[in-house]
């Protein structure tokens, strides 16, 4: 299988010592006022910053074609079950570092799939643009659509009945939420309502696995973070629209009977990843000779990770997917009670990022230039850490890659892919 790179995620102020993990068993999360009020909130925010005169958020750069039967055919095909397949899912955001691994994953076992991507240009559309032709080989149609048409969705869905919907298109990045907010509403919750509304209306209704975020747990201070912790404190506006897509999903499955799991990422790292990832522009910038800046907390603390690799986040995806039960709705019409989850997906074993630079500066060879500088108020948190006892319980997750092996993998990959391009751009 081939590998991709992570989301950002943000985690707790971080001490020398992590406490023990606790097994806890799953309870809906109760909406507070304050997380009642947040949500409205946001929602306002959506139609002011969707009125006419206001400027779009992050759109495609090319017209996209959809339609047709050369175009019904190929999508027929992808959707097409392999041997040994069981599944038919739908993955948007495919061309993306999560979203491509587990693509490949599915396919690779014979289920049928389809992508969905707007390749929208918030890092280099060459990386996602070669993560396609990667799926393309496997079989795999990658449509160019933004989740947010919702007639291109009924299409899809009108052409195959997908059995599964895996939820992977957003905005990432805790910090371009102060440059780019509106694109985050525009993503994260205007295109997590507008696929629900289609997913609704299906017949027959697909199970839904999204991805959520370490993020939510924001201010949190009880380490590990647990599931049915307080996730009422978001600490970015990333973080805020991944914990408005909690409630929304509680309220599709309360009103609709749609099969909803949340799978909420810890820090993910690996080949193919996001440019914008501390990780993967550490790499560049070590290779290169530039300074790195390492945040810091009060007192010198040091800012810490759960890093979780690809290939374990892959298999938390695929468990959720094969565990999900089916919807239990009907032409957008609730018939009994739906399944509705959320797990953690991490490493459990937190990592301070000066540890992270070490052993990047290990496998390059080349000594890093750093400064340590005082964590900015852009959203970021002192550390995360997950209890992933639920996942382990009902999903058989079990990660078993540490930071040192998964970035000896994501170097080779780096050093590999940048020097081809450099060949083939010289």
């Amino acid at each position: 299988m081939s590998q991709l790179n992570p989301p950002s995620t943000p985690g707790k102020l971080k001490t020398d010592k992590y406490y023990p993990l606790h097994s806890h068993r799953l309870r809906p999360h109760r909406i507070t006022l304050f997380s009642t009020l947040f949500l409205a909130l946001i929602l306002v925010f959506f139609y002011l910053s969707y009125s006419p005169s206001s400027p779009s958020s992050l759109l495609p750069r090319r017209s996209m074609n959809w339609g047709g039967s050369k175009w019904e055919s190929r999508v027929r095909s992808s959707a097409k079950l392999r041997t040994g397949g069981r599944l038919t899912v739908l993955v948007t955001g495919a061309a993306g570092f999560v979203g491509t691994h587990v693509s490949l994953a599915l396919r690779s076992r014979g289920d049928g799939v389809i992508g969905i991507d707007n390749f929208n240009d918030y890092y280099d559309t060459k990386l996602k643009k070669d993560r396609n032709h990667l799926l393309e080989k496997s079989g795999i149609f990658v449509v160019e659509g933004d989740i947010n048409n919702k007639e291109l969705l009924v299409k899809l869905f009108d052409v195959v009945p997908f059995t599964h919907v895996m939820h992977l298109a957003a905005q990432a990045g805790v910090r371009y939420a102060m440059k780019n907010p509106a694109s985050y509403v525009h993503s994260n919750i205007a295109g997590f309502v507008n696929l629900l509304e289609v997913c609704k209306s299906a017949n027959p209704q697909p199970a839904i696995v999204w991805a959520s975020s370490s993020s939510v747990y924001g201010l949190n201070s009880k380490v590990p973070f647990s599931e049915k912790d307080r996730t009422d404190r978001p600490a970015s506006l990333y973080a805020a629209t991944k914990k408005a897509g909690e409630e929304i999903a509680h309220t599709y499955n309360h009103i609709y009977g749609l099969s909803l799991t949340g799978l909420r990422f810890f820090t993910v790292y690996g080949p193919w990843g996001r440019p914008d990832m501390a990780y993967f522009f550490f790499t560049k910038d070590i290779l290169s000779g530039k300074q790195i800046k390492i945040f810091e907390g009060l007192n010198h603390s040091s800012v810490a990770r759960d890093f979780t690799y690809i290939d374990d986040i892959v298999q938390g995806c695929l468990g959720a997917l094969d565990t999900a039960k089916k919807s239990t709705g009907s032409g957008g019409k609730k018939k009994g009670p739906a399944q509705l989850r959320v797990f953690n997906l991490g490493n459990t074993s937190p990592v301070p990022v000066t540890r992270l630079v070490s052993i990047l500066e290990k496998l390059l060879i080349v000594k890093a230039n750093k400064q340590m500088v005082p964590i900015p108020r852009n959203g970021d948190v002192m550390f995360t850490h997950a209890n992933i006892s639920s996942a382990q319980r009902e999903l058989g997750y079990k990660p078993t890659t540490d930071l040192e092996k998964g970035l000896k993998k994501f170097v080779h990959w780096y050093l590999k892919y940048y020097s081809s391009s450099a060949k083939r751009s010289s």
